[in-house]
């Protein structure tokens, strides 16, 4: 049996173990369950939180930072979304059904990351509908395929434009990430012979999205509806 990430690999800026110690003692190890991690993960994730960055403690993060991390929650909003209906649903098998188990985790630490930056600035979630693309596993893998190659885009399309280090790290850290869900989808589909064939890594460089460019694929998905 394929063995999910430690709760450090997933919960790096504390998330996770912050809301666990807000359950009581009793219910605690059903969270941590449900999470997708192990207790004794618990002890063993506490030793990477001084090596994280604080973000934005005890400053000031501009008005510019503030815009562009809420574009990025909104994205991770879309994603974390997607990916925890289409665990939630049961209709997927074999690998894909674990690159969404282990993905919906990865998006849901993001949006608490997110959200623990921007505090009280944090956009709404919005609503969304996704028009049954996560009942059909090569459906949800294509529609996976294409927001994870957004997401990309988006956070290489504004790296440039963050003028706060701290928040600059955060985004470089999510990047990654990112790009190694969309390789590992797209190696998903091209192991099931797909037509024409994808490849989990493409082209030798990969281009940043402006985000006027980046909303107009996402609303022309229709997956936000309010």
């Amino acid at each position: 049996m394929t063995q999910l990430p430690l709760l450090a690999e997933l919960d790096v800026d504390g998330a996770i173990r912050e809301s666990a110690e807000q359950v009581d003692d009793s219910t605690r190890a059903g969270f941590l369950r449900k999470a997708g991690v192990g207790i004794g993960a618990v002890a063993a994730g506490s030793a990477f939180a001084g090596a994280i960055p604080a973000i934005a403690r005890g400053q000031a993060i501009p008005a510019s930072d503030i815009s562009i991390l809420n574009f990025a929650l909104t994205l991770e909003y879309l994603e974390a979304e997607f990916y925890a209906l289409a665990v939630k649903n049961g209709k997927l098998t074999g690998e894909t059904r674990r690159f969404a188990t282990v993905v919906a985790q990865h998006e849901a630490v993001h949006v608490a990351f997110l959200k623990k930056v921007l505090g009280a600035r944090a956009v709404a979630r919005p609503k969304f509908d996704f028009k049954g693309t996560t009942d059909v596993q090569a459906t949800f893998q294509a529609t996976a395929q294409t927001l994870e190659d957004t997401g990309v885009h988006a956070y290489l399309g504004q790296v440039a434009n963050i003028k706060t280090k701290p928040v600059l790290i955060g985004a470089g850290r999510i990047l990654p990430v990112e790009a190694r869900h969309a390789a590992w989808i797209r190696d998903i589909r091209f192991s099931g012979g797909t037509t024409p064939p994808t490849t989990p890594a493409p082209g030798s460089f990969e281009d940043p999205f402006t985000r006027a460019r980046v909303l107009s694929i996402v609303q022309s998905t229709g997956f936000i509806v309010g």
